[in-house]
């Protein structure tokens, strides 16, 4: 295999169709992995960096630990055991497992998460109320990544 121009094109045309952000491909000693940024997250850091930078740099001790404390309010994280696509419902058509008001028991499962074509349902290890969702239905998730909150 050769890695020529038209390859390389076709190659970014595949994954800007289908929505990828990364495609990787390896022939013998040659590899190629092509990337693709995502420009509304790079665009809407900045932006949202100057506007409290100013508010911050008045309170900079006082706002650090609040950040510290607030996860401990928002109850028990419920994170990701894998990369894959997040599903709040077992298919677009029903209702989801959980919302925020939920009680859950420990063994429910509060959510799915696809990867590499397999459905994986995710139960919750605590038992409680479900106090905020932090990711959207469809949404690409990494692995560690805070799901939801459970107290």
């Amino acid at each position: 295999m050769k890695f020529e121009t038209d390859y390389i094109e076709k190659l970014a045309k595949i994954i800007s169709d289908n929505g990828l952000t990364e495609i990787s491909l390896e022939d013998g000693e040659q590899a190629i992995t092509i990337r693709k940024d995502l420009p509304e997250v790079i665009a809407a850091a900045p932006a949202a960096i100057p506007a409290a930078a100013p508010v911050a740099a008045a309170q900079a001790p006082a706002s650090a630990p609040t950040v510290a404390k607030e996860p401990e309010a928002k109850g028990k994280a419920i994170t990701s055991p894998m990369v894959g696509t997040f599903y709040a419902a077992p298919s677009p058509d029903a209702a989801p497992f959980v919302e925020v008001g939920s009680t859950v028991n420990v063994g429910d499962v509060v959510c799915i998460i696809e990867a590499m074509k397999l459905m994986n349902e995710i139960k919750s290890e605590q038992a409680g109320k479900v106090v905020q969702i932090c990711v959207k239905n469809g949404d690409p998730i990494e692995y560690g990544q805070v799901l939801m909150y459970v107290e």
